[in-house]
């Protein structure tokens, strides 16, 4: 299945992050008490670390009447997030941070009884691409040596990523197929554990966002192979795309705010307004370019239609992969 950047972007032509009409009506309402700020994912990963800059954003500017309050709920590939934010006894004050697994996870576990189409749409801050990355110590500087190095091991090649049949195990099981590739994978609840233990070399390889493995890159640690976008990124312009080895396939991890289902309108356009305040700040803007993700805004209607797309995506793509 070929997933692109046009189709991550294609839906977003156009859309704004909030209308005066829903500023308006923000006004009306703001938080009672504090703000459950729940995280699809572990400590460290991407979905972390963007939900705790929000925050410190939205602090340092004292832009709410209450605090929002990050708590990491990466269980079960996300479950535990999901089932969190859907039993939310208070719907005005719960919002989530999500990944990919957003879709995937009620997909793969449908037991859970999980229909996001009831959640509420709040502000979607970007999509980050995948890289792959390995150890300096593995001398490995190039995908061709990295194909060799797996193929040579038989089997005992060994990957990391968060969860299972969500999104780094979809971007290694695509490039496993495309390649004949025969790696052990070890499932993390969270990116920033994935990339500790690549600098640890506990494993090989991993496919970490650019924000999860920056700060071992920088120091020297991490080396970038292959980047999973449509193009070549400008924070790795040495770095080919799938694209450039034969495969016309790139994906991205989306990083939203998403609310309970039973939200108030007013508290759904008090947090719209809110995050399209951080979205539109020089703050956010600046990490969007330093942490190499690509904007993506749109307004409820546009986000509700870019969710069924994204489910009947993903379940293609985990049915192609044996997801």
């Amino acid at each position: 299945m070929k997933l692109t950047k046009r189709l991550f972007l294609g839906l977003a032509t156009g859309a704004t992050l909030a209308t005066l009409p829903l500023t308006a009506l923000a006004q009306d309402w703001q938080p009672k008490r504090p703000v459950d700020f729940t995280i699809m994912a572990g400590s460290g990963g991407g979905a972390d670390q963007i939900a705790r800059f929000v925050q410190s954003v939205v602090e340092a500017n004292d832009m709410t009447n209450r605090p929002l309050i990050p708590t990491n709920r990466g269980g079960g590939s996300g479950a535990e997030a999901l089932l969190h934010l859907n039993d939310a006894r208070d719907a005005d004050h719960t919002l989530m941070v999500t990944l990919n697994s957003f879709y995937t996870t009620p997909i793969r576990q449908e037991g859970l009884g999980v229909d996001i189409e009831t959640f509420t749409p709040i502000t979607m801050m970007g999509v980050d691409p995948f890289v792959l990355w390995v150890h300096k110590e593995s001398g490995i500087t190039t995908f061709e040596q990295y194909i060799d190095k797996v193929k040579g091991m038989d089997g005992e090649f060994v990957m990391g990523g968060t969860g299972s049949g969500q999104e780094d195990s979809i971007v290694i099981a695509y490039m496993s197929g495309a390649y004949d590739l025969d790696i052990k994978y070890i499932p993390y609840d969270g990116g920033g554990a994935v990339a500790k233990d690549l600098a640890g070399q506990q494993i090989m390889a991993t496919v970490n966002n650019p924000a999860e493995a920056k700060g071992f890159y920088e120091a020297g640690e991490f080396v970038p192979l292959l980047a999973f976008s449509d193009e070549r990124m400008d924070a790795y312009p040495d770095v080919p795309t799938m694209k450039e080895k034969g495969h016309d396939f790139s994906y991205y991890n989306q990083r939203a705010i998403v609310g309970a289902p039973g939200m108030s309108d007013e508290a759904a356009a008090y947090y719209r307004d809110l995050f399209g305040k951080v979205y539109a700040g020089d703050d956010w803007q600046g990490y969007l370019t330093s942490e190499s993700l690509s904007p993506l805004p749109m307004n409820e209607a546009e986000t509700r239609s870019y969710w069924a797309v994204q489910v009947e995506n993903h379940r293609q793509l985990l049915s192609e992969i044996g997801g």
